[in-house]
């Protein structure tokens, strides 16, 4: 289950298109595209009016990153084995669409 956080970022980055502050977790219309911001860092990001979402791990392999990009529609993050996981292949947490 997504906390709570989690859950509002993602509210604010698809459904609403607004923007969204809370703790560690931002939502921002910058120019045509919405971006979801970790620390500070773009972890997903879309056009306005589009739901095609790219996503990236901005280099940060944690479970926070993971659980906000969980939270996205079509996104699965997972750690085996000492590799990092996008939708069941590897993936180097480069932007990637979903």
């Amino acid at each position: 289950m997504a906390r709570k956080i989690t859950e509002d970022a993602v509210h604010a980055f698809m459904v609403a298109g607004k923007n969204f502050s809370n703790s560690n977790t931002s939502v921002m219309i910058e120019g045509d595209m919405v971006v979801l911001r970790l620390h500070g860092h773009a972890i997903a990001r879309r056009e306005v009016g589009s739901n095609q979402i790219q996503v990236t791990n901005a280099g940060w392999n944690t479970r926070t990153t993971n659980d906000r990009l969980n939270g996205l529609p079509g996104v699965s993050v997972h750690n085996s084995k000492g590799e990092l996981y996008l939708n069941g292949n590897v993936w180097d947490g480069e932007w990637t669409n979903v």
